[in-house]
């Protein structure tokens, strides 16, 4: 992580009993959850200067766990899974599927949402159908655990990251082993986000787990800018104080009024004269909160 310059990583078949946080070093901290140690196992890295801005740990099962995060101002959820294998029973994946649905239902409209999963399915190449939550650039073959991703990414309007770049082959792969290549481990994030994504790929080169390779995507998070709350602008009265100043107003303000002491039936326009005089010689406050 370090040497790819990766901030966040969320990791599958940890493999670690009990739901803790722990250095791992490097500067870097694992928050993690399982039940048994030969295994499923989820969990997310962090570099330890964003340990401090977790708001929310939540640990689901050993198949799903998210972390909330506020980084700028900006909140932003991210989502570790690891789905059934092909091989397993329909409950068991159904299971998985709604743990995934309730976590992102639990998570406000208005906060960014990023997943990081090996859903053990294979979109495919091509987004006829679904062009509203992939792009084209899949691998190989669809398979049935395919639709659930898909359906899944049509339900909470969410676009599969991983698909939406032109690489090489090389760089799509997620899975290899053997002679298979294919792709199961996949990036999503909500579609109205997806410009926030500058690219996603795949990590050649690095050994981060067992036939499974690392996916990367550089996000950038657009933070809204708050205004700076303003004061109304006041005269600098207090500089009468001042002999320097008193005398400077005294003498300013006889000329604006002609030499009278007040304008006749005017005191409105007398009140004005003095206020734009004070303005001119004592000078006016900024406006803005001193913080």
């Amino acid at each position: 992580m370090e040497r790819r310059k990766v901030d966040i990583l969320c990791v599958q078949e940890t493999r670690w009993k009990g739901s803790k946080a722990r250095s791992i070093g490097a500067g870097f901290k694992l928050f993690y959850y399982g039940v048994d140690s030969k295994r499923n196992g989820v969990g997310v890295v962090l570099k330890e200067e964003f340990v401090r801005n977790v708001l929310e740990v939540t640990r689901v099962s050993d198949r799903v766990m998210s972390l909330k995060l506020e980084i700028e101002g900006v909140m932003l959820n991210v989502v570790s899974g690891y789905a059934p294998q092909v091989g397993c029973e329909l409950e068991e994946k159904e299971r998985f599927w709604s743990e995934l649905d309730e976590v992102m239902e639990s998570i406000p409209t208005g906060e960014r949402v990023v997943i990081g999963a090996d859903f053990n399915g294979h979109v495919g190449e091509g987004n006829t159908g679904d062009e509203e939550v992939m792009g084209k650039f899949g691998v190989k073959e669809r398979n049935l655990e395919r639709q659930m991703v898909v359906d899944f990414a049509k339900r909470m309007d969410m676009g599969v990251v991983n698909t939406y770049f032109q690489k090489r082959e090389e760089h799509r792969v997620t899975y290899k082993s053997g002679g298979r290549r294919t792709q199961v481990d996949y990036i999503l994030c909500r579609r109205g986000n997806l410009k926030e994504i500058s690219d996603c790929k795949v990590v050649v080169g690095e050994s981060v787990a067992r036939q499974h390779r690392m996916v990367v995507c550089r996000m950038t998070l657009m933070v809204c800018k708050k205004k700076r709350s303003e004061i109304e602008k006041k005269t600098k009265w207090w500089k009468l104080k001042k002999e320097e100043c008193c005398e400077e107003f005294r003498q300013k303000l006889r000329q604006a009024l002609g030499g009278q002491v007040v304008l006749p039936d005017d005191w409105e326009t007398t009140a004005e004269v003095i206020r734009e005089t004070g303005r001119k010689v004592l000078g006016v406050s900024s406006g803005r909160i001193k913080r």
